[in-house]
């Protein structure tokens, strides 16, 4: 299927958005002819700024392939921003669903219709103190598995230098560089005819996790860590401390995989 036409919505977001960006970032975008230039496919991006997914849509509007991502229905609702959202075709998210697959079966459609879908995996901004992607949920393992499409893992680093995580106000000089690695699809296979149980939904999120860790790496220059960050862990030790009565600051990290008798596995 050819590339999807960008229309009126897109262009539009193209001429309000380009130009700052434009202003506010040098530009380091490697790996772009891992794109696949037709048919449907995702994208998994490690998140660590409110700024980045506007800064990667830029990387990804220009490979040729826009970019459908993944956000909360409430944005579609009324006003500007959700005639934006539903005329550029985002995909809304019903997180009260009780239903796992159906909350993504918009996105399962996308891909099979030849869109690229963008997910966020870890399903909000990283909280591990060096900025290394977290743990990550199985939405984009799901819509991977149902369509057996492409998965290219994406990583970014430079607008969370403008716009730390969670922080409010931008750090506007020096000019930020916007790097932005794509990679090879992860090759997932070896899944494709086993049943979806939540354990295999969450071997195959952590196959994805790695790999788009792993464009990270050759990104920043650095090892990650050997397990990543687990905010629901996290928060569980937090729990445990302030129980206790306690504080223990310098504490490592809680990390998938660490302390697994502290709680049950949740999906």
């Amino acid at each position: 299927m050819s590339r999807r036409k960008v229309g009126f919505w897109y262009r539009l977001a193209a001429v309000l958005c380009k130009p700052p960006l434009v202003v506010l970032f040098k530009r380091d975008w490697r790996g772009m002819e891992n794109i696949p230039t037709s048919g449907g496919f995702i994208t998994v991006v490690n998140h660590n700024s409110h700024v980045d997914p506007v800064a990667y849509g830029h990387f990804q509007y220009n490979s040729g392939r826009v970019p459908r991502f993944l956000a909360k229905h409430s944005l579609f609702r009324k006003g500007f921003v959700g005639a934006a959202m539903r005329g550029t075709g985002q995909i809304p998210v019903y997180r009260e669903s009780t239903d796992a697959l159906s909350a993504f079966r918009a996105a399962i459609e996308a891909v099979e219709r030849g869109e690229c879908v963008a997910f966020y995996p870890e399903g909000t901004l990283t909280r591990d103190p060096d900025q290394w992607p977290m743990s990550g949920k199985t939405g984009a393992a799901r819509v991977a598995l149902s369509t057996r499409c492409p998965v290219i893992p994406v990583a970014q680093w430079g607008a969370n230098l403008l716009l730390p995580p969670y922080a409010k106000k931008p750090h506007l000089w020096p000019r930020k560089t916007h790097r932005v690695l794509a990679g090879p699809p992860v090759d997932l296979s070896r899944f494709y005819d086993r049943e979806p149980t939540p354990e295999l939904l969450k071997e195959v999120t952590e196959v994805i996790m790695a790999a788009i860790t792993a464009q990270l790496e050759q990104l920043r220059g650095e090892k990650a860590p050997d397990t990543p960050y687990d905010p629901r862990r996290a928060r569980v030790q937090q729990r445990s401390r302030s129980t206790a009565g306690r504080s223990e600051p310098n504490e490592r990290p809680a990390r998938a995989g660490q302390h697994e008798n502290d709680v049950e596995d949740g999906k």
